[in-house]
């Protein structure tokens, strides 16, 4: 999670006139194109100012609030629609929003690149007759050259297996590990993090969500040495006693270089921009002190692991978490370093420290960031759309899916908006589990509002606590208990 980061905001497609005469053609044609300079502009404006764009220019100054671009299509019936857009991004990784006849539906990552690259933008359900698909601002300063439009065909099978990557994974880790794989795509896993919003969502919908999350923040040195204390492990201990997954993530204070000033203050110190620490500078130097620190900084948290391993508590370990973004400095200087810190710790926490209970989770559908499928059990994105946007995220999804050739499971390990179970049916869309973010996420009523939190989680596709499966014996102890 991107603490205090702004929510991105909707894309539309709205067809130009010569998009119109073409949709008649739909049926014969692999695809239709729409020209970004053909549809209708507000607050943008048509540039020829560089190469390699397509038609007569293309759209750019996505710079105010209410910028955006919609195009006017005239669907021959009512189906699903693969979209793909081509883009350029000069200026740093970018976020844009999308909006589907005049509705939030998600957003779309685009990677920093110089030149017009097409991307996919996931599925989008048109009405037979006309529609709009538009791109809002976002984060703003990119480029769009165009959209296309393709009927979609049958989802590709998934071929996922229940093997771990860890040979000597443990008895609980392959036991949860089956059950998820045996779940994917029959319903979806109800998840929450932080152990003390469960309440809340209780009080609201009588149910209790299958997953809780935790964080191993507070355990890091240079936070403990400021007077941090946590209670995430016994917290975790108590979850699992109830019968329920748990999953954990690191905001990981950086191990020295912390800044500590106003506005960087030492808590603040897993952000790129509150820390001087140079982790590609270090792992180049293993005889450095900075990369001894990263080592013992991992010999930290494996310590509090280990007291989950021996509780034979099976964990969802998802460590470097939105690394592509930058914000965090285990990401800030790009794939390399941040693959390789991955892959540093894999090796150290299961071969050094015999945690053999960690399922592994990468969080990136970004290809030039995955670390490889020999230490990744599933893969995932974390998805902030505009408040009250449910749509499926069937763009991330699916990129995710094509990163491991529909051989891994996918989850939305963190999210604002909770996707409609509905929706996601209709988008042929299976997270593996959703995994609400703390604070207004939860209880502000606008990403979640009351009524889709009762839907969610009284929604037959989805599972929560009570529906989960004695994975672990708790229910045969608290019997005995009785």
């Amino acid at each position: 999670m991107i603490i205090g980061i702004a929510a991105a905001v909707g894309l539309a497609l709205v067809g130009s006139a010569a998009a119109l005469g073409m949709s008649v053609a739909a049926k014969e044609k692999p695809f239709l194109i729409y020209e970004a300079e053909d549809g209708l502009l507000k607050g943008t404006v048509v540039s020829q100012g560089g190469e390699g764009f397509t038609g007569t220019g293309f759209v750019t100054d996505f710079t105010d609030e209410e910028d955006q671009l919609t195009i006017q299509i005239e669907a021959p019936k009512t189906a699903l629609y693969n979209l793909r857009v081509s883009y350029r991004a000069p200026n740093g990784n970018k976020v844009a929003g999308l909006l589907l006849n005049g509705n939030p539906h998600g957003d779309l990552n685009l990677g920093p690149n110089n030149r017009f690259t097409e991307i996919n933008a996931g599925k989008v359900l048109l009405n037979e007759g006309p529609n709009s698909i538009s791109l809002t601002r976002g984060w703003g300063y990119y480029d769009i050259d165009s959209i296309k439009l393709q009927k979609t065909k049958p989802a590709a099978k998934h071929h996922i297996t229940n093997q771990l990557v860890n040979p000597n994974a443990s008895a609980e880790a392959k036991k949860l590990m089956n059950y998820l794989v045996k779940n994917d795509g029959k319903s979806m896993l109800s998840g929450q993090m932080g152990l003390d919003n469960i309440a809340f969502i209780e009080k609201a919908t009588g149910k209790k969500p299958a997953v809780a999350g935790f964080d191993f923040i507070d355990y890091s040195p240079t936070r403990a040495e400021h007077g941090a204390v946590s209670y995430e492990v016994e917290k975790a201990l108590g979850w699992h006693k109830q019968g329920g997954i748990t999953t954990f993530l690191w905001h990981w204070n950086a191990p020295s270089g912390i800044i500590d000033e106003k506005g960087k203050e030492w808590w603040r110190g897993f952000y790129t921009d509150s820390v001087t620490f140079d982790v590609e500078k270090a792992l180049s130097h293993p005889e450095s002190e900075d990369y001894k620190l990263l080592l013992a900084d991992i010999d930290v948290i494996a310590e509090q692991l280990k007291r989950l391993r021996d509780a034979h508590v099976p964990v969802l370990f998802r460590p470097l978490h939105e690394a592509e973004g930058g914000w965090f400095w285990w990401g800030a200087k790009g794939p390399e370093p941040a693959k390789a810190l991955y892959r540093i710790l894999y090796d150290r926490l299961v071969n050094k420290h015999e945690l053999n209970h960690l399922i592994w989770v990468w969080n990136s559908e970004q290809p030039e960031w995955y670390p490889g499928d020999d230490v990744v059990d599933i893969v995932s994105i974390d998805s902030y759309p505009t408040p009250g946007d449910h749509n499926p995220v069937s763009n991330h999804y699916e990129n995710l899916a094509a990163l491991v050739k529909n051989k891994k499971l996918v989850a939305l390990t963190e999210n604002g908006s909770i996707p409609d179970p509905d929706l996601m049916k209709a988008y042929v869309v299976s997270w593996s589990w959703f995994g609400t973010w703390e604070g207004e996420y939860l209880t502000d009523g606008k990403h979640n509002s009351q009524e889709i939190l009762n839907k969610i989680y009284n929604h037959p596709d989805v599972i929560t606590l009570d529906e989960l499966p004695d994975l672990f014996g708790m229910k045969r102890e608290e019997n005995i208990e009785k």
